[in-house]
């Protein structure tokens, strides 16, 4: 048996206030809490002026390709390009990179809910109309081995500048220490 941790979201009760994105930035800054800034937050509101409608996206895994597919969903009558509810860190968009290296962000529940100290996400937390939910549950099957920050940001910097690159750049920095 596997423990899943997920943060449910339901579109049709967000209202937008971005309260979810400020308190994911600010368990996110370093130090923790010293500073908001939603660009760094793991978590976006998006708002889709024709449809009228706020949807919260958690920032998902990083891919270095580009997506070929561009495809309409349609939900109760309402129009969505895809793009609105991928959760990727990619070259099409600037969503779900930090502003200032450009390396990817990801959700990671509040590392991991910080180590017990917290019950819930921040965004789940802060949110004020129970728009976003966490749940907890067990599942059969093997636990997926998941990168660390450090590694999913290595992942990405190689994708983007290459092995031999990234290599020379950290022997030039070694050398410096």
């Amino acid at each position: 048996m596997r423990k899943i941790t997920v943060i449910n979201i339901n579109a049709d009760k967000c209202m937008g206030c971005r309260a979810c994105e400020v308190a994911c930035s600010a368990f996110h800054a370093s130090p923790k809490y010293s500073s908001t800034n939603p660009e760094r937050s793991r978590i976006r509101v998006s708002y889709d002026q024709l449809n009228d409608i706020y949807l919260p996206v958690m920032g998902g895994e990083y891919t270095s390709a580009e997506c070929n597919a561009r495809y309409t969903i349609t939900l109760n009558d309402k129009k969505y390009e895809e793009c609105g509810f991928c959760r990727a860190s990619c070259p099409s968009r600037d969503l779900f990179k930090d502003p200032d290296s450009g390396l990817p962000l990801r959700c990671d529940l509040c590392d991991n809910l910080d180590n017990g100290a917290l019950d819930e996400p921040w965004c789940v937390k802060w949110c004020l109309n129970d728009a976003l939910t966490f749940e907890e549950r067990e599942e059969e099957g093997e636990e997926p081995e998941m990168l660390d920050d450090l590694e999913y940001g290595v992942r990405s910097l190689i994708d983007t500048h290459g092995l031999e690159k990234v290599v020379d750049a950290v022997t030039r920095i070694s050398k410096r220490e």
